[in-house]
């Protein structure tokens, strides 16, 4: 990408920064909603009545009483215009770069002619303070008359009114050349050649010896021939702007009944450029609170007079610090923006871990989305924003020490794929192998510090007992990994083949799923301990549903199925003949599945001869002769029993892979 090319995205992503900062303000006062302090949170039900809170849920409340109703109808009022205001930002924040574009303008210009009057207001305020005054040297005089009387002194007079209409003077140019420019009304010559002087107006009245009534109310006729320009353009682009409106909501209607909901907003995600905008948003809010802080602290200084120590610096820092995370997700828009960044550094984090490992797979690119997804599920689960600011940072430490367990489960993820690939494949490369138990030692050491740590310095507790799970789930998932790259490498040096590697390897990962199983209902039961006594909610319910249905029962589901299957297959070999010394000496031949040696073998209906463990492995997936298709188990009594490997054809075809997905690399098997 060009440098013209990052420019051009870069002044798109601020352009859309705006909106965010607007919705940003009305979350942080709650919709307009009076808000009660409570421990765990907001709650949304007083009503102040003469300066007094009124609880409405109160039975004893007079709901007829004329203050309470005029209060209630205030608030009412207050958060629809609150929430016109942030439906209108969201709006802005959707418009396509052209349409944003005249939308800023058109504020920009009404935001002239604020800044405009209120200047002048100000200056002829000072400039008639100063001429109104009888002790002061500039009474009774005007600037004009010390201008033809030659008066420079009063003139270049620091305090005086020459110096205060001059600085209007060059202000009000400055602001009728912008204004100019980026008004949207009719750009008739006489217009442009008015709107200067209608700027500069009351700077030339309050030169002039005129009435202190003519002067004070000049401010408000030099801003109406900019404020009709502004009005002009509001009605006139009233169609216009129900067009675009329309437009948009039939483009997202089309797309959505020939693409599907998720394909919109997938498409509107990259178009708008959502994370950067958000990530931006956030370092700009956090970046404006540091500044606030850092004028604070100087200020403070400057008063005491102190000179600040290295500790107490070290201090203020880490107060600062805690201050800026807790700001950092006070409102919604606020948890989003931490959310983006978040995942911008656990994005980096895994390309790290990528690079040591020498891998480049797409799926592993994924874990800054992740990240971001189980953050923000957290922030909501937990109620992050409505909890007052010491639990609030407290919380989000307990966030983050879960997020770090759930980005190691993500790690071994990546590097269980490559150790099963650098030991089945035989992978001769010594550094991979390095790099690869590296990043497992990694998995193991940190959560072992991480856990000791956690205990030293807090009590027990249910997100204790949480992140100890986590951690111990990913240690397990770690060494039974390690247990099967070596099961692997000794199958590699072996000469012979290794018929019970099979059972070793299904062995040691139904450990490791039985002990991710148990914590999995353990996790459960600590969930409905917080939700039912510490802290409940619709999220965290709804989160702990999905786990039970996804972690709990379909896990137990898949494994049982595993086991059953496996089970019929056992004893589908065990009920074919054994291959005797002499008939293996005699057929002189390789196994047909993994093309090894036999010597031992089974022997089938259709008498071809098979490795016991690789027939095994087949069966998995069919019920028939790898070589002549014939149908390998059959009961003679029941004839549906012939019908029943068929039937299962196709749930088995995936069976292989989802219990063992290296044997097949292990063992040979092409």
């Amino acid at each position: 990408m060009s440098l013209r090319s990052k420019a051009l995205a870069l002044v798109e992503v601020l352009l859309r920064v705006p909106p965010l900062f607007v919705v940003d303000e009305f979350l942080k006062i709650s919709l307009g909603l009076p808000v009660s302090s409570g421990e765990e949170g907001s709650v949304l039900s007083n009503i102040t009545v003469d300066g007094v809170a009124v609880d409405i849920s109160d039975p004893d409340v007079n709901y007829y009483d004329a203050n309470f109703y005029n209060a209630f109808f205030f608030t009412i009022v207050k958060f629809l215009v609150c929430c016109l205001g942030c439906m209108s930002a969201l709006c802005i924040f959707v418009l396509y770069t052209k349409h944003l574009i005249i939308v800023y303008l058109y504020l920009t210009s009404v935001g002239l002619v604020f800044v405009s009057y209120w200047t002048n207001v100000s200056a002829i305020k000072q400039v008639q303070a100063l001429t109104l005054v009888e002790n002061s040297p500039h009474h009774s005089t005007s600037i004009l008359e010390d201008i033809l009387n030659l008066n420079i002194k009063n003139l270049i007079d620091v305090d005086g009114p020459g110096i205060l209409v001059i600085q209007n003077y060059a202000i009000q140019f400055l602001l009728a050349v912008i204004f100019k420019y980026v008004h949207l009304g009719p750009r008739y010559s006489t217009i442009q050649k008015l709107l200067p002087i209608s700027f500069m107006a009351p700077s030339f009245l309050a030169m002039l010896p005129v009435p202190p009534n003519l002067l004070h109310h000049s401010p408000v006729f030099s801003a109406l021939l900019p404020l009709l320009l502004v009005k002009y353009v509001l009605w006139s682009s009233a169609y216009n702007v129900i067009q675009v409106v329309y437009a948009g909501y039939q483009h997202g209607r089309l797309f959505v009944s020939n693409y599907g909901l998720s394909a919109l907003v997938e498409t509107e995600w990259m178009r708008l450029n959502v994370p950067c905008v958000l990530r931006v948003f956030w370092v700009l809010r956090v970046a404006e609170h540091a500044l606030m802080l850092l004028v604070d602290n100087y200020d403070e200084e400057a008063e005491e007079g102190l000179k600040v120590s290295t500790l107490l610096a070290v201090q203020s820092l880490a107060s600062m610090t805690k201050s800026l995370l807790v700001t950092g997700c006070e409102t919604i828009t606020a948890v989003l923006g931490m959310t983006s960044v978040i995942s911008f550094f656990c994005h980096y984090i895994g390309n790290f871990f990528q690079w040591i490992l020498l891998t480049d797979e797409e799926e592993d690119k994924s874990i800054g989305t992740v990240s971001a997804i189980l953050f923000y599920i957290l922030a909501l689960q937990t109620g992050l924003t409505s909890l007052n600011p010491e639990k609030r940072f407290i919380r989000l430490c307990r966030n983050f020490c879960l997020l770090f367990t759930a980005l190691l489960h993500f790690l071994h993820n990546i590097v269980n794929p490559m150790l099963m690939s650098l030991s089945a494949s035989h992978n001769p490369s010594t550094h991979r192998h390095i790099r690869a138990l590296g990043v497992c030692a990694f998995l193991i050491m940190f959560p072992i510090s991480l856990l000791v740590y956690l205990w030293s310095q807090h009590t027990i507790s249910t997100w204790l007992l949480a992140v100890s799970a986590f951690s111990i789930e990913v240690i397990v998932k770690v060494i039974v990994s390690l247990m099967i790259y070596s099961l692997f490498l000794i199958d590699a040096y072996r000469s012979t083949f290794w018929e019970q590697l099979d059972d070793y390897v299904y062995y040691i990962r139904a450990f490791g799923n039985t002990i991710e199983f148990c914590f999995g209902i353990f996790l459960f039961f600590n969930g409905a301990w917080i939700l039912l006594f510490e802290s409940g909610g619709a999220i965290r319910a709804v989160m702990m549903c999905i786990h039970a249905y996804f972690n709990i029962w379909c896990e137990a589901r898949a494994g049982w199925s595993v086991f059953m299957k496996r089970r019929t297959a056992v004893n589908k070999i065990n009920s074919l003949r054994e291959a005797s010394p002499d008939q293996l000496n005699r057929l002189d031949d390789v196994c047909a599945i993994c093309y090894q040696e036999m010597h031992s073998a089974k022997i089938t209906r259709c008498n071809h001869y098979f490795h016991g463990v690789c027939l095994r492995k087949w069966l998995y997936v069919q019920d028939r002769c790898p070589l002549c298709h014939d149908i390998l188990y059959k009961i003679e009594a029941d004839g549906n029993k012939d019908n029943e490997g068929n039937e299962d054809n196709t749930n088995n075809q995936n069976l292989l892979l989802e219990e063992d997905p290296e044997l097949l690399l292990g063992e040979g098997v092409r």
